[in-house]
């Protein structure tokens, strides 16, 4: 079980420093014309703090467990993004873009998984 969840820790981390980079270094249009509609609804202030919160909890991760230190983190930044992930959904589902909504429904589930696992039976 600890390899699994040390595989969708690993996968969240590399989804989430993409999607979050990707926030943070590109403008709101650029999001915009890349497909990515839901920039409509907000802020490009907004839209950076989202990019902050994914690029931390995915260093949050990872860099906790490796370093030995403050390792109860690494749940803690599991359930955020779970619930960074379950504000996507709920955009997209009153967006009525139920299909793209798969994607960070399978996230949170991911992210609740690693969560459960290190705050339950598999701690680091």
């Amino acid at each position: 079980m600890n390899i699994a969840l040390w595989m969708a820790t690993g996968m969240l981390t590399a989804v989430f420093l993409v999607t979050g980079g990707m926030k943070l270094v590109r403008s709101k249009e650029q999001l915009f014309s890349s497909g990515q509609g839901w920039v409509e609804d907000y802020s490009a202030g907004t839209i950076r703090l989202l990019g902050v919160a994914e690029v931390a909890g995915a260093l949050a991760l990872v860099l906790p467990a490796v370093s030995g230190v403050a390792v109860g983190l690494v749940p803690i930044a599991a359930t955020c993004l779970a619930l960074d992930m379950a504000g996507a959904v709920a955009t997209h589902v009153r967006r009525r873009e139920r299909a793209v909504a798969i994607v960070p429904l399978c996230l949170l589930v991911l992210a609740a998984f690693v969560a459960w696992g290190r705050f339950g039976p598999y701690p680091l």
